[in-house]
């Protein structure tokens, strides 16, 4: 049986993500908050400081920063946009073994998206998760186990999915 008989074998999209960083609380958070509902029709979480960095004014648990998880369609068809936004071209130092990322400098470039100055310019970080099926197995509540090595998605696998699905030029 070859792999493209082997329907275990195929790469699917798992999610993608979308992380703004801001730095600090107040009112900035909250204009990165409104930017990536807007973007992405969802409600975005606050992510928090794990470490004091008392230089930046930062401590743990102080609200830093919003992401945003997208799933299934929804997440392909605003890949497909945010892959605009950077001309299609990546990094090939940006691709890791069953995920890649992307950074997008201005909301401005994402095609669909105008610029509101009650908002301001925010750029943004994108984390594009892959999974073959039976990955399930590393999260699951009851039997948790590994994922085979082979059953595993390598850094070549990552590249050749993004360039056949999403016609990605790795740089």
């Amino acid at each position: 049986m070859s792999e493209k008989e082997n329907k275990m074998r195929e790469i699917r999209l798992e999610k993608v993500t979308i992380n703004i960083g801001v730095g600090e609380p107040g009112e900035k958070l909250e204009k990165a908050y409104t930017l990536l509902e807007r973007i992405t029709g969802m409600k975005p979480v606050k992510t928090k400081a794990k470490k004091r960095l008392p230089e930046f004014h930062i401590r743990p648990g102080l609200e830093i920063g919003v992401k945003v998880d997208l799933r299934g369609k929804k997440a392909e068809e605003l890949l497909n946009k945010l892959l605009d936004a950077v001309e299609r071209k990546i990094k090939e130092s940006s691709f890791a073994d069953g995920y890649f990322s992307f950074g997008i400098k201005e909301y401005i470039y994402i095609p669909g998206v105008k610029y509101d100055p009650k908002l301001g310019i925010f750029g943004m970080d994108v984390c594009v998760t892959l999974e073959r099926p039976g990955f399930r197995v590393k999260r699951r509540t009851y039997r948790r186990s590994k994922v085979g090595k082979k059953h595993m998605i390598t850094k070549e696998d990552t590249i050749k999915f993004a360039k056949e699905k999403f016609n990605v030029v790795v740089e």
